[in-house]
């Protein structure tokens, strides 16, 4: 296969070929159940409970569902519908064809879900229980590791193994040596030894290393699973009897010149290798009490801004990898922005506030982690208050227009409570704390400033903004800004901007898309791995991979 195909993020259970979604009281079960010849693309069959990018677009879908349509659930087990089988990872058939941009941004988006699960039990009290069925191997096992437990079958045959490196000579790409150390403590000595044989671990021996929560005879396995789910729900203060919020399919129009939404438009320039976004404010009056929050549901304007926002940074990063800068512009009224998070705020313990805030919250995350540079321009008729005010923040730059001529149409900015950790990066971190190092004076200085707009020269004092030329130079500033980047070697940009996104705090998951980007990216492209003798193009050929013995 020489072009990566298109795809669409957007699906809903009607149309899932490899998930079972039930619901019991506060238990979900989503239950693997790959349809072999349903690949996202040909020439691979996801034989053994395998997956590719669409087997995780549902399974990202199906999470979302339990997230907003079913507040009741307080806990979901992860299985599999298969006999002796839970997952044998991502397909290494599928892996061998593609690219290597589509292998890169196949694990980014993995990772972002498996994430997703972890920041949903952090953050709305939904926690995710592994029960593993039968054998669990590569990316199996890295999706029971973003659980909060993992149950395994004692049948004395179902292991739990990461055979990446002795099988494929590559990593785990979803964070499964990461999670070994950082989430689940396995001794560094005990995980080498398990991530060096293929034929993985089974029984105590996998509970004593740390690698499972338990283990469960067959007989027994279904009904200690529903007691450990259970005893996890009680731990969640989702509510009960809360109505859930249908997500009815987000509304898109492409054409040649790009995707358009109601809130988000999406310019692609294919010549000047740029994306433009123009991120819209609500037109119309926003609710301001939960039954009118209730009431306009997958409408409501920071819900529905965010399932667009995300969808458009999904289809770009996969569709269009040729479009290396994204410029995000703004457009509305501030104030309407600003009202709208002054409801968010007054409701921020209401469950739909809460799911909507954390969509919010991983949707900004995937621009941080987005292999693009990112620059804001601020100019007349923005709208970067508030929530909008955070892509701005996450821009690798921020131009702000000045209008010395016309002070009364100079675009401002407008910081509110929501700025101060109301959407951490994914190491935990504000985005105005990551750009002032934690430092209080600065952060106070801003937050001085909250319940005012902010112009130009003040923005730039304040360190809001990277430079505000006047509407005289503001063209050819742009433009020369624009032009030097494109010049530029695209690895080592997204290398540079990875570095000076994420300087300071590390965590877990900071550590996770470090080494994807740094390691397994760097892996992937060595012979030892996708050479023509490469261990992952050899694999169920019936040959051997053949190695460049030089350690580099």
């Amino acid at each position: 296969m020489t072009t990566d195909p298109k795809v669409d993020y957007r699906t809903d259970p009607t149309r899932y070929r490899h998930w079972r979604l039930g619901f019991a009281g506060p238990i979900a079960t989503l239950a693997m159940d790959v349809a072999e010849d349903g690949g996202v693309r040909d020439g691979y069959k996801l034989k053994l409970n395998s997956y590719d990018l669409g087997v995780d677009i549902e399974l990202a879908d199906a999470v979302q569902r339990i997230r907003f349509e079913h507040p009741e659930v307080r806990s979901v087990v992860v299985t599999s519908a298969r006999d002796r089988v839970f997952c044998s990872g991502a397909n290494i058939f599928m892996l061998g064809l593609s690219s290597h941009a589509w292998k890169v941004n196949f694990c980014k988006f993995t990772n972002e879900t498996r994430n997703g699960l972890e920041d949903s039990s952090r953050h709305s009290g939904l926690k995710f229980l592994a029960a593993i069925n039968g054998a669990c191997a590569g990316g199996g096992y890295e999706l029971a590791l973003a659980c909060d437990e993992i149950y395994l079958v004692d049948d004395r045959s179902s292991t739990v193994s990461l055979p990446e490196v002795p099988l494929l000579g590559v990593l785990p790409g979803t964070g499964g040596l990461t999670r070994l150390t950082d989430k689940r403590h396995v001794r560094h000595d005990l995980a080498d030894v398990f991530c060096t044989v293929s034929e993985g671990v089974r029984g105590q021996r996998a509970k004593d290393w740390r690698l499972v929560d338990a283990i469960v005879k067959p007989g027994e396995f279904a009904a200690a699973v529903r007691e450990r789910a259970l005893a996890l729900a009680q731990q969640s203060d989702r509510p009960a009897d809360a109505h859930g919020v249908a997500l009815t399919p987000i509304e898109r129009r492409d054409d040649d010149a790009g995707y358009h939404y109601e809130f988000v438009d999406v310019a692609i320039d294919h010549a000047g290798r740029k994306a433009e976004f123009l991120l819209r404010a609500p037109a119309a009056a926003q609710p301001g009490d939960i039954a009118g929050i209730e009431a306009a549901g997958a409408r409501w304007w920071p819900l529905q801004f965010a399932r667009q926002l995300d969808d458009a940074i999904l289809t770009l990063r996969t569709n269009e990898p040729d479009l290396g800068t994204w410029l995000f512009r703004s457009a509305g009224d501030p104030a309407a922005v600003l009202a709208v998070d002054a409801v968010l705020d007054r409701h921020a313990q209401h469950w739909l506030v809460r799911e909507t805030v954390g969509l919010l919250r991983r949707t900004l995350a995937r621009l941080d982690v987005t292999s693009r540079t990112l620059f804001a321009l601020v100019e007349r008729g923005s709208c970067f208050a508030g929530t909008l005010l955070e892509v701005a923040l996450a821009a690798d730059r921020t131009y702000m227009q000045r209008l010395p001529d016309d002070a009364a149409a100079e675009p401002t900015l407008a910081v509110t409570s929501l700025n101060f950790g109301t959407y951490p990066m994914v190491n935990g971190q504000s985005r105005l704390a990551r750009r002032f190092y934690d430092e209080a004076s600065p952060l106070a200085a801003v937050e001085r400033t909250i319940g005012t707009s902010i112009a130009a020269t003040d923005a730039v004092a304040l360190g809001l903004v990277t430079v505000a030329p006047d509407d005289l130079d503001w063209d050819d500033e742009i433009r020369i800004a624009l032009e030097s980047r494109a010049s530029m070697s695209p690895d080592a940009l997204t290398g540079l901007e990875a570095n000076l996104r994420f300087g300071g705090r590390e965590t877990m998951a900071t550590r996770i898309f470090g080494r994807l980007s740094a390691w397994q990216n760097w892996i992937f492209i060595r012979p030892n791995a996708s050479g023509d003798d490469g261990a992952l193009k050899v694999y169920g050929k019936g040959g051997k991979a053949k190695f460049d013995w030089l350690r580099v």
